[in-house]
């Protein structure tokens, strides 16, 4: 069946959003604490169909992957097939945090996911011990990851923030149902027309990859957005989006998955069955 999910999302905004100024220079249209997103994965794979994603949808999935190996510069990044973060560590924005050209800073997604820093001294792996929680004790409801390391990121008087981007998602629980593996993931802020279609797609992504090495059955990615936000220069792409009949979902299947969660990279990951609307290029990206 068509998913009207994203397009819908869009449509609320548009009709009942407060507009607001930004840090960024651009108001925006925003909804505070959106409706989730709700995908059983047998059903078909969030990759939107409103605008054609085919040249792209690998990216998202190599950001995510960084990031739980525990990558904070451009260059770990575009290691992975992830190369926008090069408009957000530019010498400018990284010098005003104290941190070397490229470097997102020590409290970013890869510094939390993989090295979060603890009284103890030494660092914690997220990931690592997520899996390990989920093979052991699976009935637990504490199989929890959080991007928030909040001493890096608070903006006051005598303290330097110490990342270029505070972490707009991140924030996953995943929860074992009769051997299916759910994941919701918490967006603290979310543009929709640019960012919420990458991350729908890294986060689905990730849900497949981690039921594989727990050897459960992946079933349904939640997505809830506290700030969905659609900026003011964006619309008039947003009105073509909304436009558009919707489609049904694609599929995503595993090419020869490693059984090693660090392991996995965007080529183990195969789109089938994608048939969207054309692409809609240069949707403005605030910075």
């Amino acid at each position: 069946m068509p998913d009207t999910q994203y397009r819908d999302l869009l449509a609320h905004v548009l009709a009942n959003g407060h507009t607001v100024p930004s840090q960024q220079g651009v108001a925006a249209k925003m909804i505070f604490g959106a409706n989730p997103l709700r995908y059983r994965l047998a059903d078909g794979f969030p990759v939107i169909t409103e605008r054609d994603l085919s040249k792209f949808w690998r990216a998202p999935i190599g950001e995510i992957f960084a990031f739980i190996n525990g990558a904070r510069t451009q260059k770990e990044l575009e290691a992975f097939g992830c190369k926008w973060w090069k408009y957000w560590v530019t010498e400018e924005k990284c010098a005003k945090r104290g941190l070397n050209t490229g470097d997102l800073g020590p409290g970013s997604y890869g510094a939390a996911f993989h090295d979060f820093p603890t009284s103890e001294g030494e660092s914690f792996n997220q990931f690592a011990h997520l899996i390990k929680q989920l093979k052991e004790q699976p009935q637990l409801r504490t199989h929890f990851i959080s991007p928030w390391i909040p001493q890096y990121i608070y903006r006051i008087e005598g303290r330097q923030q110490k990342v270029v981007v505070c972490p707009c998602h991140g924030w996953m629980h995943f929860r074992v149902i009769e051997d299916k593996l759910f994941l919701h993931m918490f967006q603290r802020s979310g543009d929709l027309p640019v960012g919420v279609p990458s991350n729908l797609i890294q986060y689905s992504a990730l849900l497949l990859a981690v039921a594989h090495v727990t050897k459960l059955q992946p079933y349904e990615y939640v997505h809830t957005i506290s700030d969905a936000h659609i900026y003011l220069d964006q619309l008039d792409s947003v009105q073509e989006i909304i436009s558009r009949s919707p489609k049904p979902l694609p599929q995503i299947k595993l090419i020869n998955p490693p059984n090693d969660i660090f392991a996995f990279r965007p080529e183990h990951f195969e789109l089938i069955n994608y048939h969207p609307h054309p692409a809609i290029t240069k949707i403005p990206a605030a910075i």
